[in-house]
C-alpha cells in the first residue's frame, strides 16, 4: 500500500511544475491511473473486489474523458504552447 502512494509523488511534481500544459495534463492522468490501481488494491484488502472494480472503472472512465477534454481545449489554443517565433513561422 505504501509503494503506490510513494510512486504518486513523481507524477504530482510533473503535474504541479511541468514545463508545459501537456506535461501537467499527463501528470494528472498518471495520478488518476495510480488512483485506479489503489482502489483495486483496497478492494482486495476488504475482500469486496466486485464493488471496487465498478468504482475503478467509473473513475478511470472519468479520468480518460477529463484528459481528452483538457487536451482538446488546450490544443485549440496553440498560442499557449508556442513562442512568438514559432507563431510567426507557422503563420
Amino acid at each position: 500500500m505504501l509503494l503506490p502512494g510513494i510512486s504518486a509523488c513523481l507524477p504530482l511534481l510533473r503535474a504541479l511544475i511541468g514545463p508545459t500544459i501537456l506535461d501537467r495534463i499527463l501528470g494528472g492522468n498518471v495520478i488518476g491511473t495510480k488512483t485506479t490501481v489503489l482502489l483495486l488494491l483496497i478492494g482486495l484488502l476488504y475482500d469486496d473486489l466486485g464493488m471496487f472494480v465498478d468504482i475503478s472503472i467509473a473513475y478511470a472512465l472519468l479520468n480518460f474523458i477529463a484528459t481528452l477534454g483538457a487536451t482538446k481545449f488546450f490544443l485549440r489554443r496553440l498560442d499557449i504552447f508556442m513562442d512568438k517565433q514559432e507563431q510567426e513561422e507557422s503563420s
